[in-house]
């Protein structure tokens, strides 16, 4: 979305000195995410205002004139030009040379240079509209039309841009951060939030009264639901005149393209406070207006000529006869303003927003009306738009009346009232808070903050009150985000490292993906949770056994994905375009039928396993067959879980008669492989190819149990080995000796234990190894020895004696 600052100053003062960086910070900081700011001025750099003072032929084209330009200099420049329209006395927009224009309108900014054209130097160029961007300001009648300024006071040499008013800041405000807050859809809006931010007066809109007296117009709402509110306001006196200029400035800054002043008023007091609003031909609309559904075999033809077959789900705009509009998204081409328009109904309607959305979508309409009617909208803002639609109209229009009115008013937006605890908002917030501060933040927003029993009760006010805030957590939000979250101090937060979570089944999809992708070559894929008619299909899966999306990607794509098989086959076909053979795999969730409830009984979700499944691809099905059974042998071994075994027992419906094999754990089937049939190949749009799958539940894998491992650092400095042979009485235990000896060498191994002739009875020679060091340097010679005899010593108190 687009948004002029200097629209915004018609609401609040910024304050002095603010730079438009500064400006961008704090909105995207507090608010929303500000992606550019340019001047549109700065794009007309070197553009300037020139007074043609003399036309002579040019003696080597006929279509082209050389024209003597003041241009603000000294001298005249002499500019070779081929517009139609060019006359002696002419205010023009020329681009001196260093100037970049689009050359006819099109292709990339180019650089102008003086140059010849046809033997005569030009010295610069006298602009058409689509050369400088302007076209929708100043439409041409024909190709060869330069822009005639004659209504523009200027002197030459005068930068075009601030002499028409482009100079101004226009904020690209990135639209998904804007999708939560139907409120910022307007200037209005966004002027309510920098006036909270710099703590500067917003300024009121008009008033609007209705005149005593008035007849109503007949309005009906057969369809309360879906049209909260329905304001009909008729004015005569009025006609599809060209708007003035800083209305048609207005639009086209914010991207919005001038038509005539009563379709440019209507833009504009949706762009100003965010509601849509629209103008029907009193002369053309039948009695009355009817809010309704559309009935069976009804159609319209809407403003930009697409003709719509209704159906019984589309909210309409109607007269007594027909359809008028699209309610919310788009007009009807018969009855909206015409160029003999001088009668108008004005519509300021509040619509349900789904519908909207639903309507738009399925006709493939994305309007600025309907994109701000999606979004919620609280009733109230009818008020703002009506009262800022009559005060344009009188300033455009003196001569316009108010001949009728209506205003029907089913449902009235409610916004709730919140009671937020003092002490939750000062825990969540990490920092003090009194009352005071809470509605200072609070009321420039909007809300009406009381305080009562160390409790706030916040009144949200029907602009936010749409689905935006409605929890304790959002009025939070909206304090912390006033106060600016870079405000707050980083409080590092306590971790406490534990020894490390074991978690098999982690494990074993971890080592499954290595094991593919790194032992077996095969490439991962990610594929989309929902699946192609097509593909379930040709998987044998009926579509009314899987899970139905309520708002599906496109009609074909309406199913969650019970299992792999079907993507295994897509993924084939898209790839089949590039490769004539190549493996892939995913390890994924499916759903099917069921509840669980992970986290709490409230959350209910379907039933979801990890499932794996393989695509090889190739020209050999036996051989394809095999690699495939293959990789399946040694999964096993690499994963660290329990053998497989293959068997036919069930045949998946997608396999060749003959060439297919169960995947078993135990007992169990947990998966299938095959080759697949000529119907299923068929059905999917694979050619000239041949392809084997497999699918497995992998939570039908029992990973291996497998004894933990302790970490133990690479000593510093070299380790001295020593073997000792000692004699010991047979009643003395290895575990003994290895007690004796711990903690004072880093390792202790057993070599061999021997009895014979050479030991005396009652005796025992045990042979072991050891290993110490220091952790502070290499040992010394002596260093060794002390150690040795420590060692020594220790033995000899377990009754042993060291031989040599």
């Amino acid at each position: 979305m687009k948004v002029s600052l200097n629209w915004i100053r018609r609401y609040v003062d910024l304050p002095e000195g603010l730079s438009t960086d500064q400006l961008a910070h704090d909105l995207t900081m507090r608010t929303v995410e500000v992606e550019d700011a340019v001047n549109p001025a700065e794009g007309l750099s070197g553009v300037v205002l020139g007074a043609i003072t003399d036309i002579s032929p040019h003696p080597q084209a006929d279509m082209l004139r050389v024209c003597l330009v003041d241009v603000g200099q000294e001298a005249p420049a002499t500019i070779v030009c081929g517009g139609s329209n060019i006359y002696v006395g002419m205010k023009a927009a020329v681009a001196v040379p260093g100037a970049q224009v689009r050359w006819h309108g099109e292709g990339e900014p180019v650089t102008i240079k003086t140059t010849k054209l046809r033997g005569i130097k030009s010295e610069g160029m006298i602009c058409a509209a689509g050369e400088l961007d302007l076209q929708d300001l100043f439409p041409a009648e024909d190709d060869h039309e330069v822009m005639d300024l004659k209504d523009f006071e200027g002197r030459p040499g005068d930068a075009i841009g601030p002499m028409l008013g482009l100079d101004d800041i226009i904020l690209e405000i990135d639209s998904k951060s804007l999708t939560n807050r139907p409120d910022l859809w307007g200037h209005y809006g966004i002027a309510r939030e920098l006036s909270a931010i710099y703590g500067q007066p917003l300024k009121p809109l008009p008033d609007f009264k209705k005149p005593a007296g008035l007849p109503e117009y007949p309005v009906e709402i057969e369809n309360p639901k879906r049209c909260q509110r329905y304001a009909g306001l008729v004015y005569e006196g009025i006609s599809s005149a060209p708007s003035p200029w800083w209305l048609k400035l207005a639009l086209w800054k914010t991207g919005v393209r001038p038509i005539n002043a009563l379709v440019d008023l209507t833009n504009f007091v949706m762009l100003d406070v965010g509601q849509p609003t629209h103008g029907f031909d009193k002369g053309n609309v039948k009695e009355k207006i009817v809010v309704r559904n559309a009935r069976p075999g009804e159609s319209l033809t809407l403003l930009d000529g697409h003709e719509l077959k209704l159906t019984e789900e589309d909210l309409m705009i109607c007269d007594a006869a027909e359809p008028i509009a699209l309610a919310g998204v788009m007009g009807g081409s018969k009855d909206s303003i015409l160029p003999e328009t001088t009668e108008m109904i004005l519509e300021i309607a509040n619509f349900e927003p789904i519908g909207i959305r639903r309507s738009a979508s399925r006709f493939q309409i994305r309007t600025e009306s309907a994109i701000r009617n999606e979004k919620s909208l609280d009733t109230q803002r009818v008020d703002q738009a009506m009262a800022v639609a009559d005060a344009l109209i009188r300033e455009l229009f003196p001569q316009a009346r108010l001949t009728a009115f209506t205003d029907n008013y089913p449902a009235k937006t409610q916004g709730p009232v919140i009671t937020v605890k003092l002490d939750w908002l000062v825990t969540r917030l990490g920092r003090s808070l009194s009352a005071a501060e809470a509605a200072s933040i609070l009321g420039p927003l909007g809300f009406d903050v009381k305080h009562e029993d160390d409790a706030l009760q916040v009144a949200v006010p029907s602009w936010r009150a749409t689905g935006d805030v409605d929890l304790p957590d959002d009025v939070l939000e909206e304090i912390a985000r006033m106060i600016g979250y870079n405000n707050f101090a980083f409080i590092p937060p306590k971790v406490l490292l534990t020894g490390a979570v074991r978690q098999p089944d982690v494990l074993l999809a971890r080592r499954l993906r290595e094991y593919l992708a790194l032992e077996a070559g095969l490439q991962e894929v990610y594929t989309y949770p929902w699946v192609d008619r097509r593909y379930l299909e040709a998987a044998g899966i009926l579509p009314g056994s899987c899970l139905a999306l309520a708002t599906p990607p496109s009609p074909d794509t309406a199913w969650l994905r019970p299992s792999l098989i079907p993507a295994m086959l897509e993924t084939t076909v898209h790839n089949l375009r590039y490769y004539e053979s190549f493996r892939v795999f995913e390890c994924a969730q499916v759903f099917t039928p069921g509840a669980t409830h992970p986290s709490e009984k409230a959350e209910t979700l379907p039933l979801q396993r990890r499932f794996l499944a393989t695509a090889f691809v190739g020209q050999d099905p036996p051989l394809l067959f095999r690699q495939l059974k293959g990789v399946l042998e040694a999964l096993p071994r690499a994963v660290m879980a329990q053998p497989l075994a293959f068997e036919q027992k069930e045949k998946p419906a997608w396999a060749d008669p003959k060439a297919w094999l169960n995947i078993l754990s135990g007992d169990k089937v947990i998966g299938s492989f095959g080759v697949i049939s000529l119907k299923a190949a068929r059905l999917s749009g694979i050619k000239r190819a041949q392809v084997a799958v497999m699918e497995l539940n992998v939570e039908g894998l029992m990973p291996l149990p497998s004894r933990g491992n302790i970490y133990h650092r690479l000593p510093l400095f070299p380790l001295v080995e020593q073997d000792f042979s000692v004699l010991l009485d047979e009643k003395i235990l290895w575990q003994d000796v290895s007690e004796a000896l711990e903690g004072s060498v880093k390792s202790l191994d057993f070599i061999e234990e021997y009895r014979g002739k050479q030991i005396p009875g009652g005796k025992k020679s045990v042979m072991f190894r050891v290993r110490f060091g220091s952790d502070t340097g290499t040992m010394t010679a002596e260093q060794i020895d002390e150690k040795m005899n420590n060692i020594i010593r220790k033995i000899n108190k377990l009754g042993g004696e060291v031989r040599n």
